[in-house]
């Protein structure tokens, strides 16, 4: 694979999906000269997400792509298609002719369009009575100047995106101000709790959560904790008759279930199935990130020289966003399960603790953000190429889209 791509979330005003910021670059890790803003780019962006499956990367969502001057004037953006992707117009595009011209072209043809990191000049008018979003960054701008855009630019046909929001504090501030779209990543940050706070259905869900991750696993106490969950049962139950496992006669007890699968899946199974349920009363796409997270790690296990250690980097990806989910301090958390010494380690201490465990959790999570430097020297520490990083994490992305999916048909 010759492109390394990630992508950010886009939410809206209930914190839902609107859409993903697609993030790319070459991926020769070594000597890359930041100027993957041409078309032979592009062309392998639109290759690799149709040969891949644009729906395995974005869902059902729509795509912002970001456009040099270039890549615009020369109607590069016809290789994509205008129902899924937005054109993103970098702030370095200067508003004249030739470009107006290209924006005229394209919304002809029907693509929508986005001006990245607007700060509302005269010059820049043009260019935002063509846009179909706005995006203003929070680190560059005001309080004073952000309102000055609101009410100049609020109109219908027009979204108005706050980029860079960090904070729960800066949210509420861009919803205040009139913004309808969010980027950044507010969503993650934890809301400590106090324990009396936490609602009371995660209760047991937690214990669960404990039981499969103690020292020594109990099939009788947790037959006792999932019995006390019907859903949990009836997905359980669904999961280990499906055809993936083509089992001779139908499996009907709890019991039979956990033996057939053993302890190791029923610890994976049971920590897919439980965290989107203590999620609930959070953003959806925490949960998509978390499972992202821990499919990647796992999925480069091998590659990183950790072949018997597949599942610790699942869980290390997974319980990443942990203290977010559950609202309670992330080393409490963890004092409840057990869990290898590195693995502590890397959710809790800064680099470079946790060994090769927490280099490989550091390099998804920089992948995820498009840190591509710290990401090379991730990368050429733990020995893997660029080709097998991107490809691991395009598959990750595919795979928490469907399980996803799954949660939604069966919760």
């Amino acid at each position: 694979m010759d492109l390394l791509l990630a992508r950010q979330p886009i939410l809206d005003a209930e914190r839902k999906v609107y859409g993903y910021e697609l993030l790319h670059r070459s991926s020769r890790l070594d000597g890359f000269d930041n100027s993957d803003g041409d078309r032979a780019s592009l062309e392998v962006l639109s290759n690799t997400l149709l040969s891949f499956g644009i729906r395995k990367v974005l869902g059902k969502h729509r795509g912002f792509i970001n456009f040099t001057r270039e890549l615009l004037v020369n109607d590069t953006a016809l290789l994509l298609d205008p129902d899924v992707f937005v054109i993103e117009i970098l702030e370095t595009v200067q508003p004249d002719v030739e470009v107006i011209a290209a924006c005229r072209r394209l919304r002809k043809k029907n693509y929508l369009l986005a001006l990245d990191d607007f700060l509302g000049r005269e010059a820049f008018h043009p260019l935002a009575a063509a846009a179909d979003f706005l995006k203003v960054d929070f680190r560059l701008t005001s309080h004073h100047e952000r309102l000055k855009i609101v009410r100049r630019y609020n109109r219908p046909t027009l979204r108005l995106l706050a980029e860079k929001v960090e904070t729960e504090q800066e949210f509420s501030l861009a919803c205040q101000e009139g913004f309808t779209l969010f980027q950044g990543f507010f969503f993650l940050r934890p809301e400590i709790l106090s324990q009396r706070e936490v609602p009371a259905f995660k209760g047991n869900l937690l214990r669960i959560l404990a039981e499969i991750h103690a020292e020594e696993f109990d099939f009788g106490r947790l037959e006792d904790l999932i019995k006390r969950e019907p859903s949990l049962v009836l997905r359980l139950l669904r999961y280990v008759n499906s055809a993936a496992f083509g089992w001779n006669s139908k499996i009907g007890s709890i019991r039979q279930a956990m033996a057939l699968l053993g302890e190791d899946e029923m610890r994976r199974w049971l920590t897919l199935a439980t965290l989107p349920a203590l999620a609930s009363d959070r953003p959806e796409e925490l949960v998509r990130t978390a499972m992202l997270r821990a499919r990647a790690c796992e999925l480069l296990a091998i590659e990183a020289g950790l072949a018997g250690r597949s599942l610790d980097l699942f869980l290390t990806g997974m319980f990443s966003l942990l203290e977010t989910i559950i609202g309670r301090p992330l080393k409490d958390l963890l004092d409840e399960l057990f869990l290898p010494g590195d693995v502590r380690q890397a959710l809790l201490e800064p680099p470079p603790a946790g060994g090769r465990i927490g280099s490989v959790f550091r390099l998804v999570e920089n992948y995820e953000k498009g840190e591509w430097e710290r990401v090379t020297d991730l990368a050429k520490e733990l020995g893997l190429t660029a080709e097998n990083i991107a490809q691991r994490y395009l598959e990750a992305t595919s795979w928490a889209e469907e399980i996803f999916s799954q949660i939604h048909v069966t919760v």
